[in-house]
């Protein structure tokens, strides 16, 4: 086997996929190109991530970022550690802070609204493995954080999850379905577990720590 696209064998030269499915000339090409359009991409996240773990500065890091294409709206903070797939997909809004080693996720729409205090290690994932699938492809599905969540830190936010404004997400979660406007949520899958009593909230973030 010369790769995952080329085999020689007794019959000649077959060109196959990785699951050893047969390709056409036109698909081969067509792989090739995306692989190599791969290797763009992660070199990409490689210089991001780089600069997200090492330098201090966060107007630097945020100049980096939205060279990428991420949207970073007026005094929002992503804080050092914070790791991406496809920022292009990214937008963060006003105000809003995006806590220490936590995981971005833009392979499909991600929206995170105005003054969201998302605490550390926390996991936004908008695309997953089909476990049924026989090729186990992944599918995509957006993701939206409206304005005043807090997420806790360890949570974890599952592919086409919305959730509601002012909700809270409890730390170690597991969001698998939409979250009320809102309500307070926890476990493993997340479940309801209270709600939030005030449901005007008009608060403001304010400015991060310079070397955060």
């Amino acid at each position: 086997m010369y790769g995952e696209n080329l085999k020689i064998t007794t019959e000649g030269i077959k060109l196959t996929d990785k699951q050893g499915r047969p390709l056409s000339a036109g698909q081969a090409v067509s792989k090739g190109f995306n692989r190599i359009f791969n290797w763009y991409w992660d070199t990409e996240l490689a210089v991001l991530h780089w600069f997200s773990e090492h330098v201090p500065f966060v107007f630097l890091r945020h100049a980096v970022f939205m060279l990428s294409g991420m949207t970073i709206k007026s005094g929002a903070t992503v804080h050092m550690g914070v790791r991406f797939f496809s920022p292009r997909g990214i937008s963060i809004g006003v105000d809003s802070k995006i806590g220490f080693a936590s995981f971005l996720d833009g392979r499909a729409p991600l929206v995170i609204g105005d003054h969201v205090d998302m605490a550390s290690e926390v996991m936004i994932y908008n695309s997953e493995h089909d476990l049924d699938a026989e090729d186990f492809a992944a599918h995509d599905g957006p993701v939206s954080i409206g304005d005043y969540v807090f997420i806790g830190p360890r949570a974890i936010v599952l592919p086409g999850v919305k959730v509601g404004r002012g909700a809270v997400v409890a730390a170690g979660a597991v969001v698998t379905k939409d979250v009320p406007d809102f309500a307070i949520v926890g476990g493993v899958p997340a479940k309801v577990i209270g709600e939030r009593k005030n449901k005007t909230p008009h608060y403001r973030l304010g400015r991060s720590r310079l070397f955060q």
